[in-house]
């Protein structure tokens, strides 16, 4: 398994080439899918991938034959009619005043099957959809696809806050469900606009380092608790997990560090005010953004793709 191709979601697949054909990095292959025949390109794989896929053995794809001049012609002429296709269902979904949204056109090589994939809040009934696609469509299996907001964003592509491809069109597999306590528990800004993706929904890597945080908070006080230091007693007003130190506000108004091992929890009345942080307050241009909305998972994965 020296080559292998990206699919849906750019999963990478091995590919299983006959030895009757001969492959270079880059070259247009057929391949054989469970949605029929697809035109991708295959690339060359390092030598200790290769030798693990050996012994993991993973879903492969079969290469039927490499691509021709002509073939690739009939690839572009394919790439255009899903264009026209796009536009043709869009007409008939606002025709039949659907609510649904539709995402993407996706034609296999041999154009035997005509996937569109859309997005809806709720349950669709496109059976009259259906029958009139069939009519504009002629001698192709259609198949009309939901999916959620969280597969739109992966199967369009793009990049993200971090200035990487988005991970769910790159890595991610399967969805965690996420929610706003993660952020909290980070000390992120709880803003639509800081912790959120490009789907509306919070953003995915906040769960890739939460169990560091939570394990770096053991031994934290909280927030507001009052404590001993060794400069005298103080309100905690602010926490930094990874480094493992602790703002304190002492009692004559000026806020120090130390590192958690230097304080001490006490049961005393602290006459220190302290404001909440500014990375858990809204920022004042999302205020009129229901944080909850981001966190409804509700149609935002199928597995549909």
């Amino acid at each position: 398994m020296k080559f292998a191709v990206k699919y849906l979601k750019n999963m990478i697949y091995p590919l299983n080439v006959p030895e009757s054909i001969h492959l270079t990095d880059g070259q247009m292959v057929l391949v054989r899918t469970d949605k029929g025949e697809e035109a991708l390109k295959a690339f060359m794989v390092n030598s200790e991938v290769s030798k693990q896929w050996e012994k993991e053995q993973p879903e492969s794809l079969t290469v039927i034959r490499t691509l021709s001049q002509r073939d690739l012609q009939t690839l572009d002429d394919i790439k255009k009619e899903e264009v026209t296709s796009f536009f043709k269902c869009q007409a008939l979904i606002k025709q039949h005043k659907l609510v649904m949204n539709l995402v993407q056109c996706r034609i296999t090589f041999d154009r035997r099957k005509i996937t569109f994939y859309y997005t809806a809040p709720e349950r669709v009934d496109f059976r009259a959809l259906l029958k009139d696609l069939t009519q504009v469509f002629t001698r192709v299996r259609i198949d009309l696809r939901h999916i959620g907001v969280r597969d739109e964003t992966s199967i369009i592509d793009g990049t993200g806050l971090c200035g990487r491809p988005f991970c769910c069109s790159s890595f991610l597999r399967k969805f965690a469900q996420i929610n706003v306590k993660l952020a909290k528990d980070q000390g992120m800004p709880i803003a639509p606009g800081k912790i959120s993706g490009t789907c509306g929904r919070l953003l995915c890597c906040l769960t890739y380092e939460y169990s560091n945080y939570i394990e770096a908070a053991k031994g934290m006080p909280p927030v507001g608790s009052s404590v001993m230091t060794p400069d005298g007693l103080g309100r905690v007003c602010f926490l930094q997990f990874l480094n493992g130190t602790v703002s304190v506000k002492m009692e004559d108004g000026k806020t120090r560090e130390y590192p958690k091992g230097d304080i001490e929890m006490v049961d005393a009345d602290v006459n220190v005010e302290i404001e909440i942080p500014t990375t858990l307050s809204a920022y004042a241009d999302d205020s009129n953004i229901d944080i909850k909305q981001l966190e409804d998972d509700r149609n935002s994965s199928t597995g549909n793709v």
